[in-house]
């Protein structure tokens, strides 16, 4: 495989994960966070707590990302 051919399939799949990522961020905020919030209401009574755990996600999610790029 080519030089550039392989720049374009990382730049493809880096953009297919961003939006995978977007994707789950949206899911994430408008139903399970309701969800939780009903299950957890003193613990993400405070907005910062809730999105501290939608960060912790990502997080992690971008880090096993990082972990599994050839």
């Amino acid at each position: 495989m080519g030089h550039r051919s392989k720049m374009a399939l990382t730049l493809f799949v880096i953009g297919l994960i961003g939006f995978m990522l977007g994707v789950a961020a949206n899911i994430v905020y408008s139903r399970a966070l309701p969800l939780l919030i009903e299950a957890f209401p003193q613990i993400f009574a405070s907005e910062w707590a809730a999105w501290g755990l939608v960060g912790a996600l990502l997080a992690i999610v971008c880090c096993l990302i990082y972990a599994y790029l050839p």
